[in-house]
């Protein structure tokens, strides 16, 4: 298996055995997303999006120059229809596989989309996951940091605004492989303004939608209200999804006594997680910062962590390094 790592300076790719090698062209630039995208790969970067077609070994500009691209989203339907998440929170569209974009303009006029991001910072917000409906090429969720959970049917046309529980700061979203309506959320302690709900109202966590986003519940249960960020879901059955937290967002390998992070997974749908740790990592001295499903093993995990470690994580628990001496890591990416 060859992966892609990318980091907040730069992209590496490492194969089966060596250490890991930097691409050209991505050098020093923060990679926040990975996606392979019409026969090529695509990366959203602190300046735009990047075009590959060697697997990863060379990157050029390929469109949103100037922008910061936090998530890179291809249509399940469409090869060639690809979204971008971008820092202010907004939305692009490319229709020719990633070669020029347009933004979508509609997502900044939703009401309320001025308060987005941190207090007084709106330039914080950041639209960080995009999930699709499999069977309705038009309808798709963003979620948004700090802002909540936005659902179009008419691709980008109008949006309706929600949050999971009561919660708006949204790190990832994922749909369930076998059931279109099954949304999963992860949350932070972020709130919209100075008159947010306190943490005990609107815990951060895991959250679980039935029936397409229109309602949320927390099923984050004896993890405890810890901060969630990384979030995968294994596209093979049972369909694990595997949530990397820690105490706060600042959380760090630098800390004293480590970041204190975990790696929690469900098989069922978020009615029991189970810690994803060996006696080294649990909790973990550095925090966790990306996850990718395992292409080699169902229910196996990426991990890629802030002091510049990827490891492969069974589903029984044992973490084998894959890759050190990296800048913090920020998207995993197999390649084959």
């Amino acid at each position: 298996m060859e992966l892609l790592i990318g980091t907040r300076e730069g992209m590496f790719v490492v194969g089966q055995a060596g250490a890991p090698t930097a691409s050209e062209g991505l050098g020093g630039r923060r990679v926040h997303a990975i996606r392979r995208v019409n026969g090529g790969i695509l990366a959203g970067t602190d300046d735009g999006v990047y075009r590959s077609s060697d697997a990863g070994r060379s990157w050029r500009p390929s469109g949103c120059q100037g922008r910061i691209v936090r998530e890179i989203a291809p249509a399940p339907q469409n090869a060639h229809v690809v979204y971008a998440g971008t820092q202010p929170a907004g939305l692009c569209r490319s229709n020719d596989g990633g070669l020029s974009w347009a933004e979508i303009d509609s997502l900044g006029r939703v009401p309320g989309a001025e308060h987005w991001g941190l207090p007084n910072d709106p330039t914080a917000s950041c639209a960080l996951a995009i999930a699709f409906d499999p069977a309705q090429p038009a309808r798709y969720w963003v979620g948004v940091e700090v802002g909540g959970i936005l659902e179009t049917t008419d691709d980008g046309a109008t949006w309706r605004a929600t949050l999971a529980g009561e919660n708006p700061d949204i790190h990832g979203v994922v749909r369930d492989p076998a059931r279109p309506d099954v949304l999963y959320a992860t949350t932070g302690f972020g709130r919209v303004g100075t008159n947010g709900l306190p943490e005990e109202k609107s815990p951060a966590g895991a959250y679980r939608s039935d029936d397409g986003g229109n309602t949320w519940r927390y099923i984050w249960g004896d993890a405890g209200r810890r901060y969630t960020r990384p979030l995968c879901i294994d596209p093979r059955a049972p369909h694990a999804v595997t949530v990397g937290c820690a105490p706060t967002f600042r959380s760090s390998y630098h800390d004293p006594g480590g970041a204190q992070s975990m790696v929690y997974q469900t098989t069922d749908g978020g009615s029991s997680w189970r810690a994803l740790g060996d006696s080294a990592h649990s909790p973990s001295a550095a925090n966790i910062m990306a996850l990718a499903p395992d292409a080699e093993e169902s229910g196996g995990v990426l991990v890629g962590t802030d002091n510049g470690e990827v490891w492969r994580v069974s589903a029984d628990a044992p973490w084998t390094l894959i890759a050190s001496g990296l800048p913090l890591v920020q998207a995993l990416h197999p390649v084959g």
